[in-house]
């Protein structure tokens, strides 16, 4: 009888081990479609997409950490990037189910431990020789989708990755590197489609904006972003299937400049399930020189609206017609409720602080401007913005003169000085809304530039530019301030300055806290009503991403990516020299309230 039970043994063993792996694959969690539908506020255990939720509010509920608690936050752990590889880091890292990640310069991606920061694994994609990006080696982060961690490259390759090992699922091309298109936002989910813009406005590329299925990388479908270009759909045998030209050819566009005509789309989208529609920002035109190219130049520095079933434009909104200074229109197009003066109702809306200068407020369903007005103290090229009409009037004498009758065949146009910057009132920084408080949370840029105009004629690969340029602060105490803004009063209800620009996002809580980080390596906490500062902590480098907040068995975690870089030392002139002190680094930061 002994024997027999000792031969029994290893079966029952080899079965038990079975049952126990069954269940571990059980409980291997996957992201659904509802765990990125109710990011940030619906679920707050994770933060699976960019921006704290598909509308971007960048606003969580949690409120442990709060204007009495925050300054007992204390850094749990943090992770260096390691090696040379440091430049800009922009990344917004992703957490869910225990492990967090990041993406870092030159188009790497990591995983960690949540709790303690222990590296699970890591993947570097190998960039070719002669890349181009524009602004700097970042990269802004990643999408979460199924078990499949979705990031892009900068040449222009998008890259799908077994979540728990880091290995390659599969790995699609967006463009072509070598005709100057680049990637650098981090993805969007929307109905199971990963969406994905271009950069390489610089480059005469043509933007695009694009669904593909998420658990494949197959194309479903393509909208080009300059009007005049076809857009398609994609059959299952991957074949195309054309779905209307965007616009119509040579309506805002001259001869062919359309075939080279920038409008890249190379921030993020966003999502509102409430109407089913894909908001993302659209570039300048190329080339900056607008001289060349008479009209609108549409669909460039817009918001434009598309319906993800269809990859159709629904409706869009020009924030800069005939862009003559490089004021792309890619920043963040915010959903939220607006209670409108006039009529007391409550509209559905959505608020963008523009490069130019200028708060938008728009109808989220059709477009409509709702509001308008600067959140910058000098705006030079422009007045006003018309309600009525929706477009900007015109400082005709601050739009760079024409080479051609003004500085002879061949010479570089008269210079003259406009505010803002082409770096603008708000650049890649994503801003935060506050439902609790009503209020917009804008990192914001004082600072002008001389600009002037120069002959070019486009070559495939090579910059489309046609003009020059310096940038100068404004003020001798400070360039950046952050901004809390009421989008029916048009009224800045409090700033805090900041000497150097402020290039990384901002995080807004129900702890009524506002987050943000600043280039000289502060991660900072103000009180969202007030202003005041409650808190900081020095993280070694500077801060040019945004933060994040989540929680884990009744913790609440506060997290952000610290390393200086980005546009402002390449293309910041006076203002790259005020700030060349700042040092370079590489790391992810995470805290939480100490106990005791």
């Amino acid at each position: 009888m002994e024997k027999t039970r000792k031969s029994r043994l290893p079966g029952a063993l080899s079965v038990l081990a079975l049952a126990l792996a069954t269940v571990g694959t059980v409980q291997a969690r996957e992201v659904t479609d509802n765990d990125i539908l109710k990011d940030g506020t619906g679920i707050t255990s994770q933060v699976v997409t960019y921006g704290l939720g598909t509308k971007g509010q960048r606003y969580s509920p949690l409120a442990k950490v709060n204007t009495s608690t925050v300054k007992n936050l204390v850094p749990v752990w943090s992770f260096s990037f390691g090696g040379e590889k440091q430049r800009g880091q922009q990344s917004q890292p992703i957490v869910f189910d225990g492990k967090m990640y990041v993406t870092a310069s030159y188009s790497r991606i990591f995983a960690l431990d949540m709790k303690t920061g222990e590296k699970l694994w890591k993947y570097e994609h190998r960039l070719p020789e002669g890349i181009m990006p524009c602004c700097d080696v970042i990269n802004r982060g990643a999408a979460i989708y199924g078990n499949l961690v979705i990031f892009g490259t900068l040449d222009a390759q998008l890259v799908a990755l077994d979540k728990d090992t880091g290995k390659v699922v599969w790995k699609e091309k967006i463009e072509d590197y070598k005709g100057g298109y680049s990637f650098t936002a981090a993805p969007q989910i929307v109905k199971g489609m990963v969406i994905t813009g271009v950069s390489g406005g610089e480059f005469g590329i043509v933007g695009k904006v694009e669904a593909r299925d998420a658990k494949t990388g197959k194309l479903v479908w393509s909208r080009p972003t300059v009007e005049g270009n076809m857009g398609y759909k994609y059959d299952k045998d991957g074949n195309q299937v054309e779905n209307g030209v965007s616009g119509t050819t040579n309506a805002t566009w001259p001869g062919d400049l359309w075939k080279s005509g920038g409008a890249a789309p190379w921030l993020s989208a966003y999502y509102d399930p409430e109407v089913n529609l894909i908001f993302i920002g659209t570039g300048n035109p190329a080339p900056w020189n607008s001289w060349l190219r008479p009209g609108d130049n549409l669909y460039s520095s817009s918001t434009i609206a598309i319906d993800p079933d269809t990859g159709k434009i629904v409706w869009h909104y020009q924030t800069t017609p005939h862009d003559g200074w490089d004021f792309d229109g890619v920043n963040e197009f915010v959903s939220f409720d607006y209670k409108d003066p006039k009529t007391g109702k409550m509209v559905k809306a959505g608020g963008k602080a523009d490069r130019n200068g200028f708060f938008f407020v728009n109808d989220r369903t059709n477009g409509k401007l709702l509001n308008a007005f600067p959140f910058v103290n000098r705006h030079d090229w422009a007045d006003h913005i018309d309600i009525a009409t929706g477009r900007p009037v015109y400082n005709d004498s601050k739009r760079p003169p024409n080479p051609f009758t003004e500085g002879g065949e061949g010479k570089k146009g008269e210079s003259v000085f406009a505010a803002p910057s082409f770096l603008g009132g708000k650049n890649q920084m994503p801003m935060a809304y506050s439902p609790k408080t009503g209020l917009f949370y804008v990192p914001a840029n004082e600072w002008g530039m001389d600009i002037w105009n120069e002959p070019v004629s486009y070559k495939r690969g090579a910059a489309y530019l046609g003009a020059g340029f310096t940038i100068k602060p404004l003020n001798d105490d400070y360039i950046g301030a952050l901004r809390a803004v009421d989008p029916v009063s048009g009224k800045i209800v409090w700033e805090v300055k900041n000497n150097a620009p402020l290039w990384g996002g901002v995080l807004a809580t129900g702890g009524d806290l506002v987050f943000y980080g600043t280039p000289e390596g502060y991660l900072k906490a103000i009180n969202s009503k007030t202003g005041a500062e409650l808190w900081k902590f020095q993280t070694g480098s500077g801060i040019i991403a945004p933060p994040i907040t989540w929680e884990d068995n009744g913790e609440q975690y506060v997290a952000v990516v610290s390393g200086w870089g980005g546009a402002v030392p390449l293309w910041g002139g006076d203002v790259a020299k005020r700030v060349n002190m700042l040092e370079q680094g590489g790391s992810v930061w995470v805290f939480k309230l100490h106990k005791g």
